[in-house]
């Protein structure tokens, strides 16, 4: 593992649903020695507290009233590394990949308060530690002074064969076309939000990992985008 000279750097990956953020971000993470944070476990979690309390993803003043109103206590917390997320102290980091709450935590992204609510909590995990953040709004809205920005991106059909891939080998079945119709209306509504909109930043570098035939792949990329964009950082 490099040496890292700085004092805190911040990497930020965006991105579309299924583009393989999260990984990229932790294994990343894992390279550098820096801390992770998945901010759309933050949001699903949020997800998941509507759905217990009776709320449809797309009730957003009922949302918005729960938030408010009763200020849920949301955490990430990292044990051995691996960052696990506390919903009012109860840990809901298996039940929030449930794959139901992906439509829910698209539709909650939504709602201006649910962001605000949730942007200091990432914002106070850059300020204090060498980080990589993933999420769709990361190098544009929540950390726009980030040291490099990356916008991970791959064709929404290459999204879906992975996806059914993915729960294939968990033993789920899975419907390709399906899950292609529901990769296309994810990207259509987090593009076309109002709040924080999916889009790549001014300064980001477009990975796309369409082509790439292992997670291992696209990881070298992102290692090599990082060392070039801060050439002096690693002896």
């Amino acid at each position: 593992m490099s040496e890292f000279k700085c004092k805190f750097v911040s990497v930020a990956i965006d991105g579309p649903s299924g583009a393989g953020k999260s990984s990229l971000a932790k294994n990343l993470a894992a390279k550098l020695g820096f801390l992770y944070l998945d901010t759309g476990a933050l949001y699903r979690t949020i997800g998941l507290y509507a759905y217990e309390s009776g709320v449809n993803g797309d009730e957003s003043e009922k949302i918005k009233a729960l938030i408010l109103n009763s200020r849920p206590e949301i955490e990430a917390v990292y044990i051995d590394g691996v960052q696990k997320t506390f919903l009012n102290g109860r840990d809901v980091s298996e039940e929030i990949r449930r794959n139901f709450m992906s439509k829910y935590a698209s539709d909650v992204s939504k709602i201006p308060e649910v962001r605000e609510f949730l942007l200091d909590i990432q914002r106070k995990s850059a300020e204090n530690n060498n980080i990589i953040m993933d999420g769709r709004d990361i190098g544009t809205v929540i950390l726009p002074n980030a040291d490099v920005k990356i916008f991970l991106t791959s064709s929404p059909e290459e999204r879906a064969r992975r996806r059914c891939e993915e729960l294939n080998l968990k033993g789920q079945a899975a419907d390709y076309a399906q899950i292609l119709s529901e990769i296309n209306e994810r990207d259509r509504q987090d593009s076309g939000r109002e709040a924080a909109p999916l889009k790549p930043a001014d300064d980001a570098v477009i990975l796309d990992n369409s082509d790439c035939e292992s997670p291992d792949e696209s990881l070298g990329r992102a290692v090599k985008i990082v060392k070039e964009m801060l050439p002096d950082a690693f002896v």
